[in-house]
């Protein structure tokens, strides 16, 4: 369920750079300070799973040069470089917490710079002077004034885990309806912001514009909000922060509280049953859920399908394929029958060190680069437990309304293999308005998609498809009218 370009060395570790360089100052190198770079430039990475449009901004600055970078088609913005130099032709950069590091060639005439960006494995990197910076289109994206008031909130979950969060209101004196969103998995914002896209955002305008109230918060240890995400031990965590939502929306005057519901995001749909089948006071108040590409199967038969699907619309040949997808099932099967953590990394790296000598000799070395990576993650409690859980008790025990919406193209987590066993529990519930919908052409993000390839999600313009807002802002209205008994 997480974005795929965390499989790939280059993008995941990008994309970890928006946070980890969120609130970085800028470092200044000592060295020779050089007119001949300063300026803006401009190429594009041709990653396997994306190409990313990169601008580079270097600067002189109190004898010596800094820079920042931006990943366009992340939405990555004024991510600090360091050790930024120039010295008889070269120019080097670096961006350490992700372990990049550029190293070029300056043209004669001063407008080009070719080089490579290494990064585990390495790709090539023209760099070109262009001072017009792309601007990425994001026409759904709200226009300010807005025409409902927005709160600037924090509430308290667990102890340490204090959550900041965005509470939209419609216009008028309420009390109105009221939705908590359930970001998707890996630490998000409140926006859930990925690929240059704010899906959240998009959303609430929408929901809040009909009348619904939405309460949309940083993951723990994300933005404002306190606590360790990378901590977390499992999802009940995360449906704990979600019922702290709910405890906090039904305390309010202004919120109808025969009215809350949870809308949760891929990881985020199943979080929501997690949740509003505890037995707590919080899950009582809930009287309806939406899931957008809920999981229908336990975590590791998503990853093994999603890996086939992704690199087959990525053009990869069927034996590479076939050799990729049985190390998969290989590192799964050692994360679920292997209870000492010690005895697991050590048969998942000696899988893996197996492995690289079948593969081409240039994808040799990255590989070999991301395998203590590659353990850690399918070795970590959160990884462990997601491969354990199956998430379809908790969605038989629902005694409210669900609504289930897939996008047709979506390649991570397949309709195909998750359709039809979460349609079983949602009719298993007997709940007569739920109901389970795969809409057309639309991908993991529910954007209308080529391919639904996650390499697509940062060049579609669009945030989320119309048909989806339509279907949940209909359903969720047509849910508040139906006042529950006391």
């Amino acid at each position: 369920m997480r974005n795929e370009a965390h499989r790939n060395p280059i993008l995941a570790l990008l994309a970890a750079a928006l946070a980890a360089f969120a609130t970085a100052s800028a470092t200044a190198q000592e060295n020779a300070p050089s007119s001949r770079v300063a300026g803006v430039w401009q190429g594009t990475l041709e990653a396997p799973a994306a190409r990313l449009r990169l601008v580079v901004k270097l600067r002189e600055e109190g004898g010596g040069l800094t820079g920042t970078l931006d990943s366009i088609d992340q939405g990555a913005r004024d991510l600090q470089l360091e050790a930024v130099r120039y010295e008889g032709g070269r120019v080097t950069f670096e961006l350490r917490a992700v372990g990049g590091r550029y190293e070029g060639q300056l043209a004669e005439s001063g407008d080009e710079i070719t080089g490579t960006w290494s990064q585990g494995g390495s790709l090539p990197l023209v760099l070109k002077r262009d001072a017009n910076v792309p601007v990425v289109k994001r026409p759904q994206e709200p226009t300010r004034p807005l025409p409902y008031r927005e709160e600037e909130v924090a509430y308290d979950s667990e102890p340490g885990v204090r959550l900041a969060a965005t509470l939209t209101l419609p216009a008028g004196v309420g009390p109105f309806p009221a939705v908590v969103l359930i970001t998707g998995s890996g630490p998000q914002d409140r926006d859930e912001s990925l690929a240059g896209h704010r899906p959240f955002y998009v959303l609430a305008d929408a929901l809040t514009r009909r009348g619904i109230a939405v309460l949309r918060a940083d993951d723990r240890g994300v933005g404002r909000s306190t606590g360790n995400f990378l901590g977390v031990q499992s999802s009940e965590a995360f449906a704990t922060d979600a019922l702290a939502g709910v405890r906090f929306l039904a305390a309010r005057a202004d919120i109808r509280r025969d009215a809350i519901g949870l809308l949760g995001h891929s990881e985020g749909g199943l979080v929501a049953p997690l949740a509003a089948a505890r037995d707590a006071p919080e899950a009582r108040e809930l009287a309806f859920l939406v899931l957008l590409a809920g999981p229908g199967v336990p975590l590791g038969e998503i990853l093994v399908e999603q890996s086939r699907l992704i690199q087959s619309a990525s053009g990869a040949p069927s034996s590479m394929i076939d050799a990729n997808t049985a190390i998969l099932r290989r590192l799964i099967e050692i994360a679920k029958s292997e209870g000492d953590v010690e005895r697991a990394a050590a048969a998942m790296r000696q899988e893996l060190t197996a492995y690289v000598p079948t593969l081409p000799e240039a994808a040799r070395a990255p590989v070999t680069a991301q395998i203590d990576q590659q353990v850690r993650q399918m070795n970590s409690p959160w990884m462990r437990w997601m491969l354990a859980y199956d998430p379809l008790p908790a969605v038989r025990r629902l005694e409210i309304p669900v609504l289930a919406l897939f996008g047709e193209r979506d390649l991570q987590v397949p309709p195909a293999q998750n359709k039809t066993p979460l349609e079983s529990a949602v009719r298993a519930a007997g709940q007569p308005a739920s109901k389970v919908v795969v809409l057309p052409g639309l991908n993991h993000l529910l954007q209308a998609a080529p391919t639904g390839s996650p390499a697509e999600y940062s060049v579609i313009e669009e945030t989320m498809n119309a048909a989806a807002l339509d279907l949940i802002g209909d359903w969720l209205v047509e849910q508040a009218s139906v006042r529950r008994s006391p």
